[in-house]
Protein backbone atom coordinates (compact mmCIF):
# COMPACT_ATOMS: atom_id res chain seq x y z
CA UNK A 1 0.00 0.00 0.00
CA UNK A 2 1.70 3.60 -0.90
CA UNK A 3 2.75 5.60 1.88
CA UNK A 4 0.73 8.78 1.42
CA UNK A 5 2.00 12.01 2.11
CA UNK A 6 0.90 13.99 5.57
CA UNK A 7 -2.51 16.29 5.04
CA UNK A 8 -2.07 19.90 5.06
CA UNK A 9 -4.85 21.58 7.37
CA UNK A 10 -6.39 24.66 5.77
CA UNK A 11 -9.10 25.17 7.88
CA UNK A 12 -9.60 24.95 11.42
CA UNK A 13 -12.21 26.23 13.90
CA UNK A 14 -15.13 24.59 12.29
CA UNK A 15 -17.78 22.80 14.66
CA UNK A 16 -18.68 19.57 12.51
CA UNK A 17 -18.25 19.34 8.67
CA UNK A 18 -20.26 17.53 6.66
CA UNK A 19 -21.55 16.29 3.49
CA UNK A 20 -18.59 18.00 1.25
CA UNK A 21 -18.94 18.93 -2.76
CA UNK A 22 -17.43 20.41 -4.80
CA UNK A 23 -18.64 22.89 -7.76
CA UNK A 24 -17.69 25.92 -9.42
CA UNK A 25 -14.12 26.02 -7.73
CA UNK A 26 -15.25 26.10 -4.60
CA UNK A 27 -15.89 23.34 -1.72
CA UNK A 28 -18.89 23.25 -0.46
CA UNK A 29 -19.93 21.45 2.74
CA UNK A 30 -22.14 21.52 5.65
CA UNK A 31 -20.69 22.90 8.93
CA UNK A 32 -23.56 21.16 10.59
CA UNK A 33 -23.55 22.21 14.53
CA UNK A 34 -23.06 25.35 13.25
CA UNK A 35 -26.35 25.38 11.79
CA UNK A 36 -24.65 26.64 8.08
CA UNK A 37 -23.74 25.59 5.15
CA UNK A 38 -19.96 26.70 4.08
CA UNK A 39 -17.28 26.79 1.13
CA UNK A 40 -13.47 26.82 1.17
CA UNK A 41 -11.76 28.62 -1.77
CA UNK A 42 -8.54 27.61 -2.53
CA UNK A 43 -7.52 30.43 -4.69
CA UNK A 44 -7.93 32.78 -1.68
CA UNK A 45 -7.93 30.41 1.59
CA UNK A 46 -11.33 31.65 2.44
CA UNK A 47 -14.16 29.73 4.56
CA UNK A 48 -17.75 32.00 3.76
CA UNK A 49 -20.59 31.11 4.83
CA UNK A 50 -23.44 30.81 2.38
CA UNK A 51 -26.60 30.35 4.29
CA UNK A 52 -27.55 29.52 7.66
CA UNK A 53 -29.82 26.25 8.68
CA UNK A 54 -31.46 26.25 12.03
CA UNK A 55 -32.22 22.36 11.46
CA UNK A 56 -28.50 21.06 10.91
CA UNK A 57 -27.63 20.82 7.28
CA UNK A 58 -26.06 17.85 6.10
CA UNK A 59 -25.72 16.63 2.55
CA UNK A 60 -26.27 18.94 -0.19
CA UNK A 61 -26.50 18.95 -4.04
CA UNK A 62 -28.35 21.10 -6.50
CA UNK A 63 -31.15 21.01 -9.36
CA UNK A 64 -31.52 21.62 -12.36
CA UNK A 65 -31.42 25.40 -12.58
CA UNK A 66 -28.01 25.26 -10.42
CA UNK A 67 -29.86 26.03 -6.81
CA UNK A 68 -28.64 24.55 -3.04
CA UNK A 69 -30.17 21.72 -1.95
CA UNK A 70 -29.35 21.03 1.70
CA UNK A 71 -30.64 18.38 3.94
CA UNK A 72 -31.99 19.41 6.76
CA UNK A 73 -31.41 16.88 9.05
CA UNK A 74 -33.23 17.54 12.48
CA UNK A 75 -36.84 18.76 10.87
CA UNK A 76 -36.19 16.27 8.13
CA UNK A 77 -36.29 18.09 5.42
CA UNK A 78 -35.15 18.29 2.19
CA UNK A 79 -34.57 22.69 1.70
CA UNK A 80 -33.77 24.76 -1.64
CA UNK A 81 -31.72 27.39 -1.33
CA UNK A 82 -32.01 29.76 -4.54
CA UNK A 83 -29.00 32.10 -3.94
CA UNK A 84 -31.71 34.51 -2.10
CA UNK A 85 -34.19 32.45 -0.09
CA UNK A 86 -34.46 29.32 1.65
CA UNK A 87 -37.73 27.29 0.93
CA UNK A 88 -38.14 23.02 1.30
CA UNK A 89 -38.69 20.97 -1.64
CA UNK A 90 -39.85 18.05 0.87
CA UNK A 91 -40.95 17.57 4.58
CA UNK A 92 -39.81 13.96 4.98
CA UNK A 93 -40.25 13.27 8.58
CA UNK A 94 -43.73 11.22 8.40
CA UNK A 95 -40.75 8.00 7.65
CA UNK A 96 -38.50 8.54 10.66
CA UNK A 97 -38.67 10.13 13.76
CA UNK A 98 -34.54 10.53 13.70
CA UNK A 99 -32.75 12.57 11.97
CA UNK A 100 -31.95 11.95 8.04
CA UNK A 101 -28.37 12.61 6.76
CA UNK A 102 -26.25 12.61 3.21
CA UNK A 103 -27.51 13.21 0.24
CA UNK A 104 -26.65 12.15 -3.31
CA UNK A 105 -28.77 13.89 -6.52
CA UNK A 106 -28.52 12.05 -9.42
CA UNK A 107 -28.46 14.03 -13.48
CA UNK A 108 -32.60 13.45 -13.79
CA UNK A 109 -33.20 14.73 -10.42
CA UNK A 110 -33.50 12.24 -7.79
CA UNK A 111 -32.03 13.30 -4.55
CA UNK A 112 -31.15 10.15 -2.19
CA UNK A 113 -31.26 10.38 1.42
CA UNK A 114 -30.24 8.17 3.96
CA UNK A 115 -31.43 7.95 7.64
CA UNK A 116 -30.34 7.38 10.98
CA UNK A 117 -33.15 5.10 12.41
CA UNK A 118 -32.44 5.42 15.97
CA UNK A 119 -30.70 8.23 18.53
CA UNK A 120 -27.14 8.08 17.74
CA UNK A 121 -26.69 10.94 20.49
CA UNK A 122 -28.31 9.07 23.21
CA UNK A 123 -26.87 5.91 22.71
CA UNK A 124 -29.76 4.05 21.29
CA UNK A 125 -28.93 0.25 20.05
CA UNK A 126 -28.03 0.44 16.12
CA UNK A 127 -31.43 -0.59 14.07
CA UNK A 128 -32.29 -0.89 10.57
CA UNK A 129 -33.69 1.95 8.68
CA UNK A 130 -34.55 3.57 4.99
CA UNK A 131 -33.42 5.47 2.35
CA UNK A 132 -35.75 7.72 0.78
CA UNK A 133 -35.65 9.54 -2.68
CA UNK A 134 -37.33 13.12 -3.27
CA UNK A 135 -38.04 14.09 -7.32
CA UNK A 136 -36.51 17.52 -6.69
CA UNK A 137 -38.64 19.36 -9.50
CA UNK A 138 -42.12 18.19 -7.88
CA UNK A 139 -41.44 17.48 -4.41
CA UNK A 140 -42.47 14.17 -4.47
CA UNK A 141 -41.12 11.62 -2.70
CA UNK A 142 -41.35 7.74 -1.10
CA UNK A 143 -38.73 4.75 0.18
CA UNK A 144 -36.60 3.49 -2.12
CA UNK A 145 -34.72 1.22 0.17
CA UNK A 146 -35.13 -0.18 3.47
CA UNK A 147 -33.35 -2.54 6.04
CA UNK A 148 -29.93 -0.56 5.58
CA UNK A 149 -27.66 -0.01 8.52
CA UNK A 150 -27.29 3.89 9.05
CA UNK A 151 -27.22 4.85 4.95
CA UNK A 152 -24.50 7.67 4.96
CA UNK A 153 -22.42 8.66 1.99
CA UNK A 154 -23.30 8.09 -1.25
CA UNK A 155 -22.22 8.14 -4.78
CA UNK A 156 -23.47 7.73 -8.50
CA UNK A 157 -20.76 6.23 -11.07
CA UNK A 158 -20.50 8.62 -13.84
CA UNK A 159 -23.37 6.56 -16.55
CA UNK A 160 -25.66 7.19 -14.11
CA UNK A 161 -26.38 3.55 -13.27
CA UNK A 162 -25.38 2.34 -10.12
CA UNK A 163 -25.83 4.21 -6.36
CA UNK A 164 -23.11 3.28 -3.92
CA UNK A 165 -24.03 3.71 -0.12
CA UNK A 166 -22.14 3.29 2.75
CA UNK A 167 -23.89 1.45 5.59
CA UNK A 168 -21.93 2.93 8.65
CA UNK A 169 -23.25 0.36 11.10
CA UNK A 170 -22.84 -2.60 8.56
CA UNK A 171 -19.08 -2.13 7.48
CA UNK A 172 -20.10 -2.20 4.14
CA UNK A 173 -20.56 -0.39 0.54
CA UNK A 174 -23.42 -1.45 -1.02
CA UNK A 175 -25.25 -1.02 -4.58
CA UNK A 176 -27.94 -0.20 -6.42
CA UNK A 177 -28.97 -0.38 -9.94
CA UNK A 178 -30.57 2.98 -10.85
CA UNK A 179 -34.02 2.56 -12.65
CA UNK A 180 -35.29 4.69 -15.26
CA UNK A 181 -37.69 5.90 -13.22
CA UNK A 182 -35.48 6.84 -9.92
CA UNK A 183 -36.09 3.41 -8.25
CA UNK A 184 -33.38 1.38 -6.73
CA UNK A 185 -33.22 -2.51 -7.27
CA UNK A 186 -30.46 -5.48 -7.30
CA UNK A 187 -29.22 -4.57 -4.16
CA UNK A 188 -25.76 -6.48 -4.07
CA UNK A 189 -22.42 -5.36 -1.62
CA UNK A 190 -20.01 -3.66 -3.63
CA UNK A 191 -17.13 -3.96 -0.77
CA UNK A 192 -16.96 -5.43 2.45
CA UNK A 193 -14.83 -3.14 5.03
CA UNK A 194 -12.40 -4.96 6.81
CA UNK A 195 -10.01 -3.97 9.23
CA UNK A 196 -12.14 -1.60 11.50
CA UNK A 197 -13.26 0.72 8.35
CA UNK A 198 -16.62 1.86 9.19
CA UNK A 199 -18.00 4.40 6.18
CA UNK A 200 -18.77 7.62 6.93
CA UNK A 201 -18.44 10.07 3.83
CA UNK A 202 -17.36 8.82 0.85
CA UNK A 203 -16.25 9.91 -2.98
CA UNK A 204 -15.67 8.24 -6.07
CA UNK A 205 -12.68 8.29 -8.29
CA UNK A 206 -11.79 8.27 -11.84
CA UNK A 207 -10.53 4.38 -11.59
CA UNK A 208 -13.68 3.50 -9.99
CA UNK A 209 -12.22 3.31 -6.26
CA UNK A 210 -14.04 4.74 -3.48
CA UNK A 211 -12.79 6.81 -0.68
CA UNK A 212 -14.30 6.07 2.56
CA UNK A 213 -14.08 8.28 5.52
CA UNK A 214 -13.76 5.92 8.61
CA UNK A 215 -14.18 7.74 11.88
CA UNK A 216 -13.88 5.04 14.12
CA UNK A 217 -10.24 3.67 12.63
CA UNK A 218 -9.32 7.17 11.77
CA UNK A 219 -8.50 6.98 8.67
CA UNK A 220 -9.45 8.05 4.97
CA UNK A 221 -9.29 4.44 3.06
CA UNK A 222 -9.28 4.10 -0.79
CA UNK A 223 -10.98 0.79 -1.78
CA UNK A 224 -11.65 -1.17 -4.83
CA UNK A 225 -14.89 -2.96 -5.67
CA UNK A 226 -14.59 -6.09 -3.73
CA UNK A 227 -13.20 -4.58 -0.74
CA UNK A 228 -9.42 -4.54 -1.44
CA UNK A 229 -7.73 -1.76 0.23
CA UNK A 230 -5.48 0.11 -1.87
CA UNK A 231 -4.48 3.54 -0.19
CA UNK A 232 -4.99 5.49 3.06
CA UNK A 233 -4.49 8.49 4.81
CA UNK A 234 -4.26 8.78 8.75
CA UNK A 235 -6.63 11.57 10.41
CA UNK A 236 -4.52 10.88 13.70
CA UNK A 237 -6.38 11.78 16.55
CA UNK A 238 -9.36 12.73 14.70
CA UNK A 239 -12.50 10.83 13.25
CA UNK A 240 -12.73 11.12 9.69
CA UNK A 241 -15.68 12.22 9.05
CA UNK A 242 -16.33 13.48 4.97
CA UNK A 243 -14.02 13.49 1.54
CA UNK A 244 -14.42 14.92 -1.57
CA UNK A 245 -12.32 15.07 -4.66
CA UNK A 246 -11.54 18.83 -5.46
CA UNK A 247 -9.13 21.59 -7.56
CA UNK A 248 -9.14 22.28 -10.85
CA UNK A 249 -7.69 18.11 -12.00
CA UNK A 250 -10.02 16.82 -9.43
CA UNK A 251 -6.86 15.36 -7.63
CA UNK A 252 -7.15 17.00 -4.10
CA UNK A 253 -8.89 14.60 -1.80
CA UNK A 254 -10.54 17.24 0.57
CA UNK A 255 -10.87 15.62 3.86
CA UNK A 256 -13.41 16.87 6.92
CA UNK A 257 -11.95 15.75 10.39
CA UNK A 258 -13.42 16.39 14.15
CA UNK A 259 -12.56 15.29 17.73
CA UNK A 260 -15.86 14.44 18.79
CA UNK A 261 -19.79 13.86 17.92
CA UNK A 262 -21.78 15.45 20.15
CA UNK A 263 -23.39 18.03 19.01
CA UNK A 264 -23.40 20.76 21.81
CA UNK A 265 -19.27 19.80 22.85
CA UNK A 266 -18.96 20.14 19.02
CA UNK A 267 -20.05 23.38 19.08
CA UNK A 268 -18.76 24.70 22.04
CA UNK A 269 -14.72 23.22 21.34
CA UNK A 270 -15.01 23.93 17.74
CA UNK A 271 -12.41 21.39 16.87
CA UNK A 272 -13.22 20.35 13.24
CA UNK A 273 -11.02 20.75 10.33
CA UNK A 274 -10.55 21.13 6.88
CA UNK A 275 -7.55 19.09 5.22
CA UNK A 276 -6.20 17.96 1.99
CA UNK A 277 -3.86 15.83 0.27
CA UNK A 278 -3.02 15.30 -2.73
CA UNK A 279 -3.79 11.59 -4.96
CA UNK A 280 -3.10 10.12 -8.47
CA UNK A 281 -6.89 9.47 -9.12
CA UNK A 282 -8.92 12.50 -9.90
CA UNK A 283 -12.35 12.59 -8.87
CA UNK A 284 -15.24 11.03 -10.93
CA UNK A 285 -19.02 11.57 -11.54
CA UNK A 286 -21.12 14.08 -9.99
CA UNK A 287 -19.74 15.71 -7.49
Amino acid sequence: MPRMPEPEVVAEGLAFGEGPRWRDGRLWFSDMHDHAVKTYTPATGAVDTVIDVAGSPSGLGWDAKGALLIVSMDDRKLLRFDGTSLSAVADLSAYTAHPINDMVVSAGGTAYIGSFGFDLHAGDTPCATVMLAVDVASGAHRIVADELQFPNGMVITPDGSTLIVGESFGARLTAFTIGTNGDLSDRREWAALTGGVTPDGICLDAEACVWVSSPVSREFVRVREGGEQVARVSSGDRMAIACMLGDDDRRTLYMLTSKGLDPQKAAELRTGRLERVRVDAPGAGLP
